[in-house]
């Protein structure tokens, strides 16, 4: 018999995603075989399952730190935005339709069908599920159509978590309002609070914790102080901490990074490695610029490929890379960057939005067209030049020929498993732009390291033995313990049906 619980917000970014990450942990340190699911993610940050699915990068997070196989049945509808009332739909890992935001939310019940069908799946498997809401739980002009969050819980027969966010403010608001707004069936299944993101003395804030657990008729399980060990794998947009349109130019004696920050950017996680290199300033930058200063230029992912060349003409950007080009900066385009980079793109059947071709920027002499079927692997190669190990994902569906002289990036030896002999991506004839279908291309340190050196700035960070894959696995540990040394575990373990460990994590 599978239980379950449920861990909803009061919010959109209260931060569900990484409570949910903690509590996978724990119960697996505690010898218990738990497993993350979200009904319905909303992400353009998506990553490839071990067979060839497509599924959002939270949840594969969740798997990581649950120590299980990342499966699409975890998500098992993902919604990937590429206008700004429509987004392509994957279900159970493969692309279904495009749908408007009317369309899809007029009648849900097939997106529900399919999600608690991977929900039945999965408990028939697992002795504990951590089940993740999306956004408010308590959005009542969506109520009856929202299957993300109590339904799914009902489904499920799972003790409800509400978190709240402290760190915004009006947690009191926050906690009863919530509260107070669902109706009364869906209250019984809410059966504690974790207060997140707590800054200062929490011996001030004893009396809050009293008042809450008066006015709520429930238990604070948690009181959890920021933590700032471990960053999740953001869904829908760069981290809060990430330096957007900073005034200032990089730091001196730093490899400074910019990036285009696009409207429809998509698996910007790619620049996570970066961020956390003390070599480096990694800018986004939305609005154009003098690229002065900077050593690397790297324009991302897109889910509206052309959407987004667009913008970037529209906005005066073109100038500005090829300003940077002229003077020698290192360019670098992932999946959909890479597509900008090239001769044309065409969509002949309308994927990402009208049918037509538009002329790229013109930097690698490559062409793509846009395909109806997505291409889906997780990679592993080597550099054509150094050797240097890569490893990642692709996630794509466009289908990118060569045409003019250039070198491919990357050998591919191997995709979802399979030994193969390939190449990905290509470098220019000057070696100063660059485009490659990896994602994740920056995770390997060695060709990370690399990459920086030849983009000057006298990078001189000391790469680490490891990738950040690998280092990703004792962060879950501290995160694992950061929370258990602050929530009521005894409590938490009764609500998810599970004996408490004699040694708490």
């Amino acid at each position: 018999m599978c239980n379950a619980i449920a861990v909803l917000g009061t919010a959109s970014d209260v931060g569900k995603s990484i409570v949910a990450t903690a509590l996978c942990r724990i119960f697996r340190n505690a010898g218990i075989d738990v497993a993350p699911f979200k009904a319905q993610n909303m992400s353009n940050n998506s990553g490839v399952t071990p067979d060839g699915l497509e599924m959002g990068r939270a949840q594969i997070v969740q798997a990581e730190a649950a120590r299980v196989a990342p499966t699409a049945d975890m998500n098992p509808v993902l919604l990937k935005p590429n206008t700004d009332t429509g987004a392509q739909v994957v279900l159970q890992g493969k692309v279904s339709s495009t749908e408007s935001a009317k369309g899809y939310f007029r009648d849900t019940s097939k997106w529900a069908a399919a999600a608690f069908e991977s929900l039945h799946r999965l408990m028939e498997k697992h002795e504990l599920l951590v089940i993740e809401g999306a956004g408010s739980c308590a959005e009542m002009n969506l109520y009856e159509r929202d299957f993300v969050n109590f339904r799914t819980a009902r489904e499920a027969g799972a003790s409800v978590i509400l978190v709240a966010d402290i760190d915004r403010g009006g947690v009191f608001a926050q906690v009863v309002g919530t509260l107070s707004v669902i109706p009364p069936e869906d209250r019984l299944l809410v059966r504690g609070v974790i207060i997140n993101r707590f800054r200062g003395d929490i011996e001030l804030f004893r009396d809050g914790v009293e008042m809450i657990e008066k006015m709520a008729g429930i238990p604070v399980l948690g009181v959890i102080p920021y933590f700032r060990g471990f960053t999740i794998d953001a869904e829908d947009a760069v981290p809060l901490s990430a330096k957007v349109d900073p005034t200032a130019g990089p730091a001196s004696g730093k490899t400074g990074v910019a990036v285009i920050y696009f409207p429809h950017i998509s698996n910007f996680t790619d620049l996570s490695p970066l961020e956390e290199d003390s070599g480096v300033d990694l800018h986004y930058l939305h609005y154009p610029r003098s690229l002065d200063g900077y050593h690397m230029l790297v324009l991302p992912g897109s889910k509206n490929v052309r959407g987004d060349l667009d913008w970037l003409r529209s906005m005066g950007w073109e100038e500005e890379i090829m300003k940077f080009r002229r003077r020698g900066g290192l360019i670098m385009g992932i999946c959909g960057g890479f597509q900008m980079l090239g001769e044309s793109i065409a969509d002949p059947y309308g994927l990402e939005g009208e049918p037509g071709r538009s002329s790229a920027l013109g930097l690698l002499p490559v062409a793509t067209e846009l395909e109806r079927e997505k291409y889906l692997s997780n990679s592993v190669g080597r550099a054509v030049e150094g050797g240097a190990r890569a490893s990642g994902y692709e996630i794509h569906m466009g289908r990118t020929a060569v045409s003019g002289a250039c070198t491919p990036f990357l050998h591919v030896t191997g995709r979802n498993g399979v030994g193969v002999e390939d190449t990905d991506g290509v470098v220019s004839v000057d070696e100063r732009v660059i485009g490659t279908y990896f994602h994740g291309v920056f995770d390997e340190p060695g060709l990370r390291s690399m990459l920086l050196r030849r983009a000057g700035g006298g990078y001189a960070s000391v790469a680490a033995a490891t990738n950040r894959r690998s280092e990703l696995d004792g962060k879950y540990d501290m995160l694992a313990e950061h929370f258990s040394r602050h929530l009521d575990l005894d409590k938490v373990f009764a609500l998810a049906g599970q004996p408490v460990p004699e040694v708490k994590n």
